[in-house]
C-alpha cells in the first residue's frame, strides 16, 4: 500500500511540475509578445501627405512671429489685458512649433530654422510675407510694432493681431480639409477653435478702445 501510494504522489508531483511549466512557458511567451507588439506599434506612423508637410512648415513660422510680437507686449503694452493675451499666446504657440518640429524630423521634412520676423523684402506692409502665407507681418508693420509703446502698442498690437489670428486660421481650415496627418489636421482644428475665440476677444478689446485705434 505504501509502495502504491508513493508511486500515486510522484505521479501527481509530476503532473504538477509539467503544468507548472508550461505556464511558465506560455507566460514568457505572452511576455514577449506584447514588447513585439510595442516595438512594432513603434515604428508604424499614420501616414500623411504634402498638405500636412506644407502646414507644418508654414505654420511654424507663422507661430514664431507672433511669439516675436507677443514678447513685445510684455514691456510695452500698457493694458493688463492685453499682456495676459500676448501671454497666453505665447504659452500655447511656443509647444505647437516644437510638436510641429518633431513632424517634420520624423518625416524626414526640412524644419524652418527661424521665423521671418517680418522680412519683407518686397516692402509689402501687412497681409501676408513674401512666401505667401496668409496673416504674415510685413517689415513695416513688425518695425511699427517694435516702436510703439502705451496705448498706441496695445491698438497696433491688437490690429495686427487679429489679422495673423486670421491668417493662422485659413491655414488651419486648409490642413482640416486636405490634411492626412491625425494629430495635424487635430492640432488644426484647436487652431482654429482657440485663435477664432481670441480674434473675438480682441476685437472687443478694440471695441472699447475704439478711441486708440486709428494706427
Amino acid at each position: 500500500m505504501t509502495s502504491i501510494r508513493t508511486t500515486v504522489l510522484r505521479r501527481a508531483a509530476l503532473a504538477a511540475a509539467a503544468v507548472t511549466s508550461a505556464f511558465v512557458l506560455v507566460g514568457c511567451g505572452a511576455d514577449d509578445q506584447p514588447d513585439t507588439a510595442a516595438s512594432g506599434a513603434g515604428q508604424t506612423t499614420e501616414a500623411h501627405n504634402a498638405q500636412d508637410v506644407s502646414f507644418a512648415q508654414g505654420m511654424i513660422p507663422h507661430h514664431q512671429q507672433a511669439l516675436q510680437m507677443a514678447e513685445m507686449a510684455a514691456d510695452r503694452a500698457s493694458s493688463a489685458q492685453v499682456k495676459d493675451l500676448a501671454a497666453r499666446i505665447e504659452k500655447a504657440q511656443d509647444p505647437e512649433i516644437r510638436t510641429m518640429t518633431g513632424w517634420l524630423k520624423t518625416w524626414g521634412e526640412d524644419v524652418p530654422s527661424a521665423a521671418p520676423g517680418g522680412m519683407d523684402h518686397s516692402g509689402h506692409s501687412g497681409g501676408s510675407d513674401a512666401s505667401g502665407m496668409p496673416g504674415m507681418m510685413g517689415e513695416d508693420d513688425m518695425a511699427k510694432l517694435s516702436k510703439a509703446s502705451g496705448k498706441a502698442f496695445d491698438a497696433l498690437f491688437l490690429n495686427l493681431m487679429v489679422e495673423h489670428h486670421e491668417g493662422a486660421v485659413e491655414m488651419a481650415e486648409d490642413e482640416k480639409a486636405k490634411g492626412e496627418y491625425g494629430p495635424a489636421t487635430g492640432l488644426a482644428d484647436a487652431v482654429v477653435t482657440a485663435q477664432t475665440a481670441e480674434i473675438e476677444e480682441m476685437n472687443k478689446l478694440l471695441g472699447k478702445n475704439a478711441g486708440n485705434t486709428g494706427s
